[in-house]
């Protein structure tokens, strides 16, 4: 039996609703196995390359990179018919860089340019993007084994010389498959014949889809809640075996004893594969800075400025701004804070309200520079909160914007940075624990009263699991307890609770660089065609890209309107930045409960709080 095999054709729970292995599953797994290597290849995205390269290092199991791409045959361009249907599956991996850097811009092109149903590539932007990837002619669904299955082999042995030319001598794989399917069976020798005649490697993989045998049932429940469909329906889409899991070596050695060369060249493939992505950060993006000034030269000097000018003691102010300036200086993020001044600038220029929350109201130099208007030293605001020489982390700036003019601001971005170079951010979301009960009771057959009976039970609150309901609520645990139809349908709805369902577009998310995104993260298509990042937002803070939150909100909307409403019928200018805080009149209606439409003031809880306690300044407020 041969002892070197790899896992390489494996889908994680980011293939959407069709892979069930979750990303630190399957890497425990297998590491427990004891293989040194695993790939990772969802259908048509890269949404979980990065977290799956930092869990399997993390683990000491070498990451391979890639992804099974569709292929359209007629190209991209080509939009009409039953796309599901007219694209082929093909596996990609990345041997280097370059090769990663590449199937980032396949998978781009494939999501923005070629999406029809599915993300797909073609044949021409394929060879564009070929250097430093391997390929292998992936399963049934391929164009190779599916002219196979026609009877077509001379097409079949004609695709694989294509790909053959098409990746450079070594890197096109011929990739067997044995799932107990009659379908592989019948194609085997073809396969292996048109191997021998092209004198291409061979390889063996088992498309996993799910961690183990068992988890046959709970992915074919999630397949059900993907297509619509009811588990009981015999026509419906469906794993034809239960075969699909990540098998251990000796069962791969068993299934391809016939081909111990095809165990063996993964684990070559593997050793071809040399992706090091722990140093990829893309570079900030350039402030605007006066020509032949040094930027942190700059912020010094805007800063210094703005004490002088903004604060009432400067003197006083001087020390505590030096010693921002020298953390600033030391943490590398001068540049971060031109670029924040330079959103908040357009802003004001543009006539847009809009504020800055959190700790960044704690920076003396935010303040110095118009980014925030609170003076922290007169608030007594510390600057660690926001950011601490302790642990170095990318500041984090939240921009609030009238919500009616927030795109405003985004474009602005995308012109001045350029539109390859700016996108939003990414969302999961993934199926709850009611939603995990209701959906899995929905296609096993429950009716909506028996789902109803459990998920009425549980909180609809954060944080609930269906393991904590059942701890922790008495009536849940007793049903699940001594009804066997509930304990069949908690226990099923427990294998697909976090599971990722769908992909979104966050509320205020937007990330910039200095170069091309495609060359550090993939990008993948929103909700209404725009780019978006493939990647989450908490792995791209770990990758060090800049991000930044600019929200929308609707109360700075109603406040410019108002503005605008006393301009048109009192004449002259106000500025509400001059409106004192200490107005007695406004305070004395915060303390009655007239807080409808304030911010963070008009919840039932808070409004109960301002009438029993009265607030009568800021400080108080905030101290609330």
């Amino acid at each position: 039996m041969s002892d070197k095999f790899v896992h390489l054709h494996n889908h994680t729970e980011y293939s959407l609703l069709d892979g069930a292995n979750r990303i630190p599953d399957m890497v425990k797994r297998a590491a427990d196995m004891e293989m040194s290597s695993l790939a990772i290849t969802d259908h048509g995205v890269m949404f979980g390359v990065m977290e799956f390269y930092m869990e399997a290092k993390k683990k000491g199991i070498k990451p391979l990179l890639g992804v099974e791409a569709y292929v359209a045959p007629q190209g991209i361009h080509q939009k009409k018919g039953d796309g599901e249907k007219s694209a082929y599956h093909l596996l990609l991996l990345a041997k280097d860089l370059e090769g990663y850097r590449n199937l980032c811009r396949l998978s781009t092109i494939a999501a923005l340019e070629g999406y029809y149903y599915k993300p797909r590539v073609d044949h021409e932007i394929l060879r564009a993007h070929s250097k430093g990837v391997i390929a292998t002619s992936a399963c049934l669904g391929s164009e190779i084994c599916q002219e196979l299955m026609k009877g077509n082999y001379d097409k079949a042995q004609y695709n694989a010389g294509m790909y053959a030319e098409m990746f450079g001598e070594g890197n096109f794989f011929i990739e067997l498959q044995d799932h107990r399917l009659p379908e592989q069976a019948a194609i085997q020798s073809d396969l292996v014949k048109i191997a021998r005649e092209l004198r291409l490697p061979l390889i063996a993989t088992n498309d996993s889809h799910y961690l183990c045998k068992g988890d046959a049932q709970p992915h074919d429940v999630l397949l059900c809640i993907q297509t619509g469909a009811n588990v009981a329906d015999e026509k419906r889409m469906r794993f034809a075996t239960d075969e699909f899991y990540l098998k251990d070596k000796k069962e791969m050695a068993h299934l391809f004893r016939e081909f111990p060369e095809a165990l063996e060249n993964t684990a070559m493939i593997a050793d071809m594969c040399n992706v090091e992505l722990d140093k990829q950060r893309a570079p900030m993006p350039q402030p605007d800075v006066p020509e032949g000034v040094d930027s942190f030269d700059y912020l010094r000097m805007l800063a210094e400025k703005g004490l002088k000018d903004r604060t009432k003691n400067p003197e006083e102010s001087l020390t505590r701004l030096n010693y921002e300036l020298d953390v600033i200086q030391k943490t590398g993020f001068g540049d971060y804070f031109l670029l924040v001044r330079e959103f908040a600038k357009v802003a004001r220029d543009k006539g847009i309200y809009f504020g800055v929350r959190g700790s960044a109201a704690g920076s003396l130099v935010s303040y110095c520079i118009d980014i925030t208007d609170v003076d922290p030293v007169e608030y007594g605001l510390t600057f660690e909160r926001f950011l601490n020489p302790e642990r170095i982390s990318m500041p984090d700036v939240d921009m609030d914007f009238e919500d009616a003019r927030r795109d405003e601001i985004i474009q602005y971005v995308v012109e001045r940075f350029g539109k390859d170079r700016t996108a939003q951010i990414i969302t999961f979301g993934t199926l709850g624990a009611k939603a995990a009960i209701k959906d899995s009771g929905r296609v096993m057959g429950y009716t909506p009263q028996e789902t109803d009976r459990l998920t009425k039970l549980i909180p609809t609150l954060p944080g609930w699991s269906l393991d904590r309901a059942q701890k922790e609520i008495s009536d849940f645990r007793n049903i699940v307890q001594n009804d066997p139809r509930a304990k069949a349908l908690f226990d099923t709805a427990k294998t697909v609770e976090g599971i990722s369902r769908n992909a979104g577009v966050h509320a205020a998310g937007v990330v910039i660089s200095r170069e091309p995104l495609v060359d550090y993260i993939p990008l993948y298509r929103g909700n209404d065609g725009q780019a978006v990042t493939a990647f989450e937002m908490g792995i791209l803070e770990k990758i060090g890209m800049l991000k930044m939150d600019f929200l929308g909100l609707s109360n700075l909307t109603v406040l410019a309107r108002c503005m605008e409403n006393i301009k048109r019928t009192q004449g002259g200018t106000l500025d509400v930045r001059s409106i004192p805080e200490y107005d007695a009149k406004a305070y004395e209606m915060i303390g009655r409960g007239e807080t409808v439409g304030v911010f963070q003031l008009e919840g039932g809880g808070m409004t109960r709080w301002v009438q029993q306690l009265k607030p009568g300044n800021v400080r108080e407020l905030a101290a609330m």
